[in-house]
């Protein structure tokens, strides 16, 4: 089995148990080799309410690591989720290991006060 298949495995487990509301969005994180992207979907009726990435206008052309891109991505949704008046999350790892880039963006999204 591939890696890609395994994760896919994963992801799909992980999606039978968490659904996101427009009260409760899902935080979904997908982590590629360069970049990091989330988005907050309301799965009930299928719409991105908010989203993030590392390769957005506010953060490009700063030199950091991949950790510290993930960091600065976890404060620009939760600045972005409160914009749109959400403060309450179910995350959505996208059956990537909860480590890593993965933590750091959501360990600062909680510092900025998203909850999940």
């Amino acid at each position: 089995m591939k890696k890609i298949d395994s994760r896919q495995k994963v992801r799909y487990a992980i999606r039978k148990k968490v659904s996101g509301t427009t009260e409760r969005p899902r935080l979904a994180v997908f982590r590629s080799n360069k970049q990091i992207y989330v988005q907050l979907i309301d799965d009930i009726a299928g719409n991105t309410l908010a989203a993030a990435s590392s390769s957005d206008k506010s953060l490009e052309g700063k030199k950091a690591t991949k950790i510290e891109q993930a960091s600065a991505v976890g404060k620009l949704i939760a600045v972005n989720a409160k914009a749109a008046g959400i403060d309450t999350v179910v995350f959505d790892r996208g059956g990537f290991l909860y480590h890593g880039r993965v933590k750091a963006l959501a360990d600062s999204a909680r510092e900025e006060g998203l909850k999940f």
